[in-house]
């Protein structure tokens, strides 16, 4: 266990404890280097013992590290220490969705699918990744303090799925999809059911499935059907609860195709969400509920069950326990015999078998009587079997009826020649149809001379008439592009705007129906198209003394990400916002990043010494910096004391072409430090960082007495 003060790699201070799970503990650091705060994420003993799982783990979460994205908290490190496994991310203030849904009980329509959406956007950067998550679950999803919704522990889930985990389990067996259940192959497909659950609980403030052993609820993953969610919300819209059924299917052909698909349908339920649009994949006749065998559920409990099922193991445990002392009692038993015979014991032995041999005479004598007694009664009893057999099966074929041909009937033709039939009919909807005319059966099914029996139902599809056609796809487009293809195949686009963050303005976002859907020519399209990102004024929090959290709030309110730094004042006391990277009353989209510079207060004194030096740095920026409009830096004493600082300091290039930025400072007290260099683009927002050693050897540092 770490305690407060311990120093990581030479860089990490330790500042608290701030969670714990399964696998690990979860420390709050500073990083002395960058100056920022991290979370740090320490494998519990029995997990870092283990070669296998820091095997897959170190290699997962480096693969995670690469991930960068706003609704992912990103893994800025992974190393370990005196055989201590770790891994250090984005440290985010807030609460997990988990607490924030036991807190409110059922979330509301609009915030759940807000929350979901985020989740998805997540997700889906990490699925173009080729990396699946294998753990989605409310312990696993962050709201900030700013109203941010982060997915955490990219890079453990793989490694934690092939190995046991003793404790903190039932939380992940409730999210996991059906195939995970019985350890079948996992895609993303399997993340997309486990948010499912996670809009599921946020709705109606519960799980769908829950039970007293893991065994029980990974079953009832597999066979039983879920309760709709509006049975436990009544008010949530149809498209909401369509949504959330469409990604819980336990077959994942029948859910989304990909995690994309999912947030084009959230999107919509924002804009229509008493809208029926979600499409649902029709079920096969193989995709029945089939009853698990005896041999899956060996297979849950053996496979699956090596994450799950460690309460019923020591039961398990007990049990063979007893079992195998009864045996050593047994044995004992047979040690004493080991000796001479008992001559009772003997004696007992000659009379039981004296017995067992008057009593197999006895039985095959009744043996000999039935069989040649009954041979008579036997035949005329296997004649009467044939002859009933014989009936019966003359009885069935005689029920058999073959299909009548209804194609090209209306509904009413078609019924009355199949009631000729004894046979019933039922309308299974509309199609549009080249080959009948409108009001015209263009489907049956059983088709044309199946054999069906008596009372048995004939499904039929009506023609709605012709004129199909393909809807072409133009999501995606310009709106000047999608009408025209619209147009083009004959149908009449309907334009609704809303705001987007990830679909440029002026671009299609989404379009109802779908591409690929049949329509008839001058049918309403719906395309979807984008405002862009919604336009906010950035307020002015550099004024009357504001402290902050206050610039926060007032930041956050606005609809604005907000970061921090601080800097040494004489004026303004520490803790006072004393800049903002953007200046007051400028129009930004929603979303964007606005950074705060906070006061620490007078600039602290600096020790004497005979002569002072002036430091002059020429920094050529990092390889692959690109879109750098400035720097701030700071310099830092041995002891780590600020003892310079230049803000927006611009950039300018050498005689070799190289993008350079220089720091000049003179009075300095000292002849040596670590400078800290800041590179931000033109709205403020941190692009790169670089630090480096600067001393009087290395030419930075020139005497001045």
């Amino acid at each position: 266990m770490l305690t407060e003060g311990m120093i990581i790699a030479d860089r990490y201070e330790i500042i608290g404890k701030v969670g714990a799970g399964g696998m690990s503990d979860v420390y709050k650091a500073k990083d002395l280097t960058l100056g920022r705060f991290v979370a740090i994420k320490v494998l519990k003993p029995e997990f870092s013992e283990d070669l296998n799982f820091v095997t897959k783990f170190r290699t997962e979460a480096q693969s995670a590290a690469g991930l960068e994205h706003p609704n992912i908290v990103n893994i800025y490190d992974v190393g370990s220490e005196k055989g201590m496994h770790y891994i250090v991310m984005e440290y985010i203030e807030g609460i997990t969705l988990k607490t924030y849904i036991e807190k409110k009980g059922q979330l509301s329509f609009k915030e759940a699918v807000s929350i979901a959406i985020q989740v998805g956007r997540g997700i889906e950067a990490a699925h173009n990744k080729n990396i699946i998550h294998r753990d989605i679950k409310p312990q696993n999803i962050i709201i900030s303090t700013e109203g941010k919704v982060k997915v955490t522990d990219f890079g453990i889930a793989k490694a934690a799925s092939a190995n046991t985990i003793s404790s903190d389990v039932m939380g992940s067996v409730h999210y996991s999809s059906p195939e995970q259940a019985r350890n079948g192959f996992v895609d993303g497909k399997s993340d997309i059911y486990s948010l499912g659950i996670v809009m599921y609980e946020m709705v109606t403030g519960r799980v769908p499935f829950d039970g007293d052993t893991t065994v029980a609820v990974a079953i009832q993953h597999l066979q039983e059907e879920m309760v709709p969610p509006s049975a436990y919300a009544p008010d949530l819209p149809i498209s909401m609860e369509k949504i959330i059924l469409k990604c819980t299917q336990k077959n994942s052909d029948r859910r989304y195709e990909s995690m994309t698909a999912l947030l084009s349908d959230l999107r919509k339920a924002l804009v229509s969400p008493n809208e029926d649009f979600v499409v649902m994949v029709s079920a096969a006749s193989q995709d029945k509920t089939r009853i698990i065998g005896a041999d899956d559920l060996k297979q849950i409990k053996q496979e699956a069950g090596s994450v799950y099922l460690k309460a019923d193991e020591a039961v398990h445990s007990h049990v063979e326990e007893k079992y195998e002392d009864e045996d050593d009692e047994d044995d004992e038993l047979d040690d004493e015999d080991d000796g001479e015979m008992n001559p009772k014991m003997e004696k007992a032995i000659t009379i039981m078998g004296i017995a067992a041999a008057v009593v197999i005479v006895i039985i095959i004598i009744v043996l000999v009587v039935n069989l040649f007694g009954g041979v008579g009664k036997r035949g005329n009893k296997d004649t009467e079997t044939q002859r009933t057999e014989t009936q019966t099966t003359e009885t069935q074929q005689s029920e058999k009826i073959k299909v009548p041909k209804v194609l090209g009937m209306t509904f009413d033709e078609a019924k009355a020649e199949l009631e000729k039939y004894g046979l019933k009919i039922e309308n299974k909807g509309e199609v549009s149809s080249d080959n009948y005319e409108e009001g015209e059966i263009a489907n049956q099914d059983p088709l044309e001379g199946n054999e069906v029996k008596e009372g048995d139902t004939i499904g039929v599809v009506i023609s709605n008439g012709k004129g199909s056609v393909d809807v072409p796809g133009v999501t995606g487009k310009s709106e000047d592009d999608a009408v025209e293809a619209l147009e083009k195949a004959g149908f009449k686009p309907n334009k609704t705007y809303s705001y987007s963050d990830t679909v440029k303005e002026d671009y299609v976002i989404s379009q109802t129906p779908s591409s690929g859907s049949k329509g008839k020519e001058g049918d309403t399209i719906t395309i979807e198209i984008s405002k862009g990102a919604e336009a906010v004024t950035v307020p002015d929090v550099t004024n009357n003394y504001k402290s902050e959290e206050q610039a926060k709030i007032e930041l956050s309110a606005a609809g604005l990400s907000v970061t921090t730094k601080s800097a040494y004042h004489d004026e303004i006391p520490e803790g006072i916002v004393i800049g903002q990277s953007i200046d007051a009353g400028k129009q930004v989209e929603k979303g964007t990043t606005i950074t705060i510079t906070v006061s620490q207060g007078p600039t602290p004194s600096q020790s004497v010494t005979a002569s002072t030096y002036k430091c002059n740095v020429t920094m050529k920026l990092p390889a692959g910096t690109t879109n750098v409009a400035a720097a701030s830096a700071v310099l830092y004493d041995a002891s780590g004391n600020a003892i310079a600082q230049w803000d927006g300091q611009s950039i300018t290039t050498d005689e070799s072409g190289n993008q350079i930025v220089k720091f000049s400072q003179g009075g300095l007290l000292v002849d040596s430090g670590k400078l800290v260099v800041t590179y931000l683009d033109a709205n403020g927002t941190k692009i790169n960082d670089q630090t480096v050693d600067v001393s009087v050897s290395s030419g930075a540092f020139t005497p001045e007495t």
